[in-house]
């Protein structure tokens, strides 16, 4: 309990201290006008409430992720404490804060068109593809969970088909719908109950505390099967969301269109992401604690799933209140993730064509082939959409913080915040996807007969790293990156 508490302390301190030196290099400037003063629309740029921003990108970034990927990191040992610890202050808080702070100086731009604008119009391009369509999957892979216990929840005839469908309705109307008019009055509600979940079972922590592992104690992958599922880089992939994770980036610019003032991109980015990392270190502490240890959250969680754990723990620690938060948690925390995951894949390709998007007609024609598409992915395996997926939003962390890398390298900024973060997430990013059975070596062991080994996947991954750092550093040498 001593080392979750100084982990706490130590999230609590990065946000006071560190966020303050990322925000005065990045020259966060109160003065300059946000683009809700000149664009306003009525949609999707609408001025709303520093507090109500807070909660609603508190939940567009938090969902499940921070908790079905803490209980099922920790398995890695007491090391995910420390990449949650230090992931969320120099990767994830840097990696959400530039993000916004860029979208706020391009106008609101998606995230596609502020890594053109560093990167080039190739990556533009790339990336206009790679963003909608992991936004598209994300939004299929989070229908499935809600659906299925929803369909547990009531009576036969309403089975998960029929749940599905509500629940596209619902993201038609989220995604369509002025932000204030639904988004902006449910998601404050829900990122508070998240919040109040997460309080309530830190406060339990303290009564079973017995079994909450130390840092310093049995410092060792507790994976059953520690050679395939290796801590590097399985775990920085495994634990995204409550460290650093892709997907943050591409809803920053949503809340970039709402914000009054550039002061409150501090509290608002990198602040959000601190507490999704706080709720991660407890959920991770707590699975340990109330399952009495790893072999048990092992044994736990193979005969089950992660929600069964979240269900039976808020119930078992926080009474009939507890279980509904619980319920809360695993129905509306993934669909509030699809849903504003659809509303990013909107502007994005609102942005891409350049259409704009104060008449419903005009929204309706770039989002029916949206949804049209979710739809006939969601019918695909479930695990064939996850294999993927957390992979695909590492990597979108990693181009983004490469982005914001040459950001701060333009205009004459300490870029090395955004740069030490960005050669880590790429050696991650490599090395997974060629060691990863779900990776490369799923895909082509058929052809060769053989599986990637270990040290020659960190090897590429290393070079690859490596190879982006000269990159960037003959860039710099050419002096190509010292203009706005």
């Amino acid at each position: 309990m001593i080392s979750f508490l100084i982990a706490l302390a130590t999230l609590i301190l990065g946000y006071i201290f560190y966020s303050k030196i990322v925000s005065r290099i990045a020259g966060q400037d109160p003065a300059r006008k946000t683009p809700v003063h000149t664009m306003a629309d009525g949609v999707d740029y609408v001025r709303l409430p520093s507090w109500k921003i807070f909660l609603i990108q508190f939940l567009n970034i938090a969902g499940l992720g921070p908790i079905f990927g803490a209980i099922m990191g920790v398995m890695y040992g007491p090391a995910a404490f420390l990449w949650i610890t230090f992931g969320t202050i120099f990767a994830g808080g840097v990696h959400d804060y530039l993000s916004g702070l860029m979208s706020l100086r391009m106008k609101g731009a998606s995230l596609p068109e502020i890594v053109g604008a560093q990167l080039g119009p190739k990556m533009k391009q790339t990336m206009r593809w790679f963003a909608i369509l992991l936004m598209i999957l994300v939004g299929a892979v989070f229908v499935y969970n809600p659906a299925d216990l929803l369909a547990r929840l009531t009576p036969d005839h309403l089975d998960m088909m029929f749940w599905i469908v509500v629940i596209f309705l619902y993201y038609m109307a989220a995604t369509l719908l002025p932000i204030d008019k639904l988004i902006g009055k449910l998601y404050p509600i829900f990122g508070f109950a998240l919040l109040f979940m997460a309080a309530g079972i830190m406060v339990m922590l303290f009564v079973n505390h017995d079994s909450v592992p130390e840092i310093w104690q049995q410092f060792y992958n507790h994976k059953p099967d520690p050679d395939t599922s290796p801590i590097f880089p399985m775990m920085f992939v495994s634990i995204a969301c409550g460290a650093i994770s892709g997907f943050h980036a591409t809803q920053s610019p949503m809340m970039a269109r709402c914000m009054a003032n550039e002061r409150h991109a501090r509290p608002i980015f990198y602040g959000a992401m601190v507490a999704e990392g706080i709720v991660a270190l407890i959920w991770a502490a707590a699975a340990v604690a109330f399952t009495g240890g790893y072999s048990e959250l092992q044994d736990y969680i193979g005969a089950g799933s992660p929600a069964v754990l979240v269900d039976n723990l808020s119930k078992s620690w926080l009474g009939t209140f507890g279980g509904i938060l619980a319920i809360l948690g695993v129905i509306a925390a993934p669909i509030t993730t699809g849903d504003t995951a659809l509303r990013s894949a909107r502007l994005m390709a609102a942005d891409f064509l350049g259409v704009k998007q104060q008449k419903l007609i005009k929204r309706l024609a770039i989002s029916l082939p949206l949804f049209a598409l979710c739809f006939v992915i969601m019918l695909l395996p479930y695990d064939a959409l996850w294999r993927y997926f957390a992979w695909c939003n590492q990597v979108l962390a990693a181009f983004t913080l490469w982005t914001a890398t040459v950001w701060l390298a333009r205009r004459g900024k300490f870029y090395w915040i955004a740069f030490v973060p960005a050669v880590f997430m790429t050696c991650v990013t490599v090395t997974y996807i060629l060691f990863a059975p779900e990776g490369l070596t799923g895909l082509t062991m058929p052809l060769w007969g053989f599986a990637v080994p270990y040290y020659a996947a960190l090897a590429v991954g290393l070079l690859v790293s490596a190879l982006c750092m000269y990159l960037f550093s003959s860039m710099l040498a050419r002096r190509e990156l010292l203009h706005d």
